[in-house]
């Protein structure tokens, strides 16, 4: 008694079940126990008939399908765990050979497995890594960052509304000299230049002074949001109650020190300068590490199951769904707005999941073809990493962790291990970003070339 395990192709396997008869015999007793209370037999009570009256009104085989339901899992399960099969979806029967009270129970089920890999070069592979050189403009702009946040508002008493202030206003609107909804507000805050009210409305109030009422003649836009005011002249009679202006802090050292660690300007722009370029190395890095680890992706050859892709395309799909909820968008919104249907996104996600299912069991394979084991310290620092990216502290994050949770976390430092390797035994060209050519832009001239020795022909 016991199951056999018989390779049908690269990565399905056929396990053949031969269970004692004692055993169903049990089953087929706890499966009408199950179900006695669910049959009706005349003369008695539900659940109070005799299994040898059911079996005879039903048939014998009435509770063979609950029987085989109770006996097959743990079957199944020590099947699989005796034979270290890595399973990808569920069973499917294939064959019931025997079954009945008295008799071995005889069966074989088909199921996927993790397909075999085969590796193509992963050694000595040729990339070119472009790094980005930061410029002038660039650590202005990241300096700006700091501008905005040390930026403050301050009343402004002694001038008139100009661009950019920040004013407090009353407003009543009107078309044809009736009010209408929404059209109405006190102690309003605008920023002049913002855009945020129709056209026109901003502009005329540069000028006003604190304390100033006005008319204001605007036009709504042909493409207004509210059907009833679209394209209608409006007047908006305006009061000034008061006016902030933006305090920019002076780009010196109390500047530096306030927004950083360093006492002098030029130790805070030098720190935004190497911040910059440490992040324009680590884009680099991590730019060619994915054309590498690609590369031997590419090179490598397994027949992928469905079931993986299809279970990677509903990861995705999650991934998707959960960064819409973020940022307050609904999925079935999105469907709408881009006419697209559910099986449609997921097929447009088939490519990727395809090639994201591929590159984790190649790498699971170079894992094992070059017998990686990472040390203790290394899986800490995948494991420091994992928490940090989280936001949570490395000690709590580890006493949540169950035992799956740690040996993924040990898997990933072994990969880390791999794609170090991957990288530290290619032939690396550097370059300056400049130097890159996109494919789109190639393509691009491409087409100019051909379409301009068409042209040129053309005038031959």
């Amino acid at each position: 008694m016991g199951c056999t395990v018989e390779k049908i192709s690269g990565n399905q396997v056929k396990i053949t079940f031969e269970i004692a008869s004692e055993k169903f015999d049990e089953a087929v007793q706890k499966a009408y126990l199950k179900l006695r209370g669910r049959l009706n037999v005349p003369g008695f009570r539900k659940g109070k008939a005799p299994r040898k009256l059911i079996e005879s009104m039903y048939g014998e085989n009435v509770f063979y399908d609950e029987a085989f339901d109770i006996v097959f899992p743990d079957e199944y399960e020590a099947a699989v765990k005796e034979n270290s099969l890595q399973v990808v979806d569920r069973p499917e029967v294939d064959a019931l050979d025997q079954i009945g009270v008295g008799k071995d129970l005889k069966f074989s089920v088909k199921v996927f497995v993790k397909p075999e890999v085969e590796l193509g070069n992963y050694k000595g592979l040729k990339a070119t890594k472009y790094v980005h050189q930061v410029t002038s403009e660039e650590i202005d702009a990241r300096i700006q960052e700091d501008v905005d946040k040390a930026t403050t508002m301050a009343d402004v008493t002694d001038r008139a509304v100009e661009n950019g202030d920040s004013v407090n206003l009353n407003y009543l609107g009107t078309v044809d000299g009736v009010a209408f909804e929404g059209g109405t507000a006190e102690n309003q805050t605008l920023v002049i230049g913002s855009g945020h009210f129709i056209p026109g409305f901003e502009e005329q109030m540069i000028g006003m002074q604190i304390g100033e009422e006005k008319d204001l003649n605007v036009k709504f836009p042909e493409e207004y949001h509210a059907e009833n005011l679209k394209g209608k002249d409006a007047v908006f009679h305006v009061k000034v109650n008061g006016i902030q202006a933006k305090v920019t802090p002076a780009l010196d050292d109390d500047f530096a020190a306030d927004v950083s660690e360093f006492d002098t300007f030029a130790e805070y722009r030098e720190s935004i300068e190497k911040e910059l370029t440490e992040r324009a190395k680590k884009n680099a890095d991590t730019q060619l590490e994915n054309e590498l680890v690609q590369q031997a992706v590419d090179a490598a050859d397994c027949d992928i199951p469905e079931a993986m892709i299809d279970d990677e395309i509903d990861v995705m799909m999650r991934e998707m769904k959960l960064r819409m909820m973020y940022q307050g968008l609904k999925f079935e919104d999105y469907l709408k707005y881009t006419g697209q249907s559910e099986d449609q996104v997921k097929e447009m996600y088939k490519p990727e999941a395809k090639n994201r299912v591929k590159m984790q069991l190649v790498l699971e394979a170079l894992v094992k073809a070059e017998g990686i084991e990472p040390t203790e310290e290394e899986v800490e620092k995948v494991t420091a990493d994992e928490a940090k990216r989280s936001g949570r502290d490395v000690e709590e994050f580890k006493k949540g962790l169950n035992d799956r949770q740690k040996e993924y976390l040990k898997e990933n430092a072994a990969i880390r291990k791999v794609v170090d390797l991957i990288v530290a035994s290619a032939n690396v060209e550097e370059k300056d970003e400049s130097e890159r050519v996109d494919a789109a832009d190639t393509l691009k001239a491409v087409e100019e070339a051909v379409e301009n020795a068409g042209l040129d022909k053309e005038e031959e």
